[in-house]
């Protein structure tokens, strides 16, 4: 059996980090905050903006903004050859 996760980073997703700010419709003068993170790809983010659609019809809070991160997990790997002398003591 494999991974969902890794299965989805062969298929080029990457891992996606949404911070939500929202007021709630009980106190709207407060700015509150929700993290969301899933695999998705960028720079179209369709996971995040079906959860931002499904946010939109289903929750009565009303968005403020959306900050997303977003990093390639599975890439190259980088590598530097060093030329010196390493003493362990």
């Amino acid at each position: 059996m494999s991974d969902r996760a890794f299965i989805a980073q062969l298929d080029g997703y990457g891992l996606t980090m949404a911070e939500i700010h929202y007021h709630r419709p009980d106190a709207p003068s407060l700015l509150q905050l929700f993290v969301w993170q899933d695999y998705d790809l960028a720079p179209d983010f369709p996971v995040l903006f079906a959860f931002l659609d499904h946010w939109h019809r289903e929750i009565e809070a009303a968005l403020h903004s959306v900050r997303v991160a977003h990093n390639q997990l599975i890439r190259p790997a980088e590598w530097r050859a060093d030329d010196g002398v390493i003493s362990i003591q």
